[in-house]
């Protein structure tokens, strides 16, 4: 990937904010990239030196990375800190870095993973969350007899708001513990293998030529669709719903209305979060 510098940031600064030590070990593939897509994860490995970045944009992944090291500096006992792991499943090396694993009394071990994110993140959850730690929580077990109990994140709020923190589902602190749920044994079990299948698939369809697998509408951060009623010719409408079946109902029998069906937005495509989307078939296709 090609590091740009177009805010002029001073040499020290952008050293800080490019500097990187992380490294998956000795395996093929990291959690964080099976829980991902296949054909992102392709596509950034066949454009990484055409892929550009500017150094102001890598703040916030830094931010993260500082708060991962203040943590980490402290290991009471009970406590095993940043450690990596690895597995093999179907002749694939698995690692992931487990970033707090805290015993209990009854020998089991909880999960923590620090992450810097937003307050919507708490707000509204992340299914990537429940993805990864329950990867993780695969991982320990298959490193020994530990049986894990609970997962959680702790969250460090950026953007917290202190004359917020009364409003409802609003955030009390600017760092809160979010409970995972905790898959049972063979859903972790199937969600591994499943994930290891659908990249060694990709991967072998990109060999042979043959084109990568779509993303999901997950994977591409869709937003719902919404069902707008609106007056026939006019453009505005009278009221935007979140279903069809709360449109018709809300239509009722009232003349000289219809409903427009406006897709959500695939965010991740369309606000740039996505490094790969100019070389992206499926994007560029609409």
């Amino acid at each position: 990937m090609r590091i740009t510098n177009h805010t002029n940031l001073p040499e020290p600064v952008y050293q800080a904010l490019t500097h990187s030590d992380y490294s998956r070990g000795n395996s093929n593939r990291s959690v964080t990239q099976l829980i991902d897509s296949p054909r992102v994860r392709i596509l950034k490995t066949e454009h990484d030196n055409l892929i550009q970045e500017d150094a102001s944009d890598m703040v916030w992944s830094v931010l993260g990375t500082a708060v991962h090291n203040m943590f980490e500096q402290h290991q009471p006992d009970g406590h095993i800190v940043e450690e990596r792991l690895f597995a093999e499943v179907d002749n694939w090396v698995i690692s992931g870095a487990v970033d707090l694993q805290r015993s209990e009394e009854d020998g089991t071990v909880t999960l923590l993973d620090y992450k810097c994110t937003s307050v919507w993140s708490v707000i509204y959850g992340k299914k990537e969350w429940d993805r990864q730690l329950n990867f993780y929580a695969w991982l320990v077990e298959q490193n020994g007899e530990t049986k894990v109990s609970a997962l959680s994140i702790v969250a460090v709020l950026r953007d917290w708001q202190r004359n917020r923190s009364g409003e409802k589902n609003y955030p009390q602190a600017p760092i809160v513990i979010v409970d995972i749920p905790l898959w049972s044994r063979q859903d972790r079990d199937s969600y591994v293998r499943e994930r290891v299948r659908l990249h060694d698939e990709a991967e072998f369809l990109r060999l042979t030529g043959e084109p990568l697998p779509l993303c999901s509408d997950d994977e591409r951060w869709k937003k719902p669709d919404t069902f707008a009623v609106k007056k026939e010719g006019n453009k505005r409408a009278l009221r935007v719903l979140d279903s069809m079946q709360h449109a018709e109902e809300y239509m009722g029998e009232k003349e000289g209305l219809a409903i427009e069906v406006r897709e959500g937005r695939y965010t991740r495509c369309e606000d740039n979060w996505c490094r790969v989307a100019e070389w992206c078939d499926q994007w560029r296709s609409g």
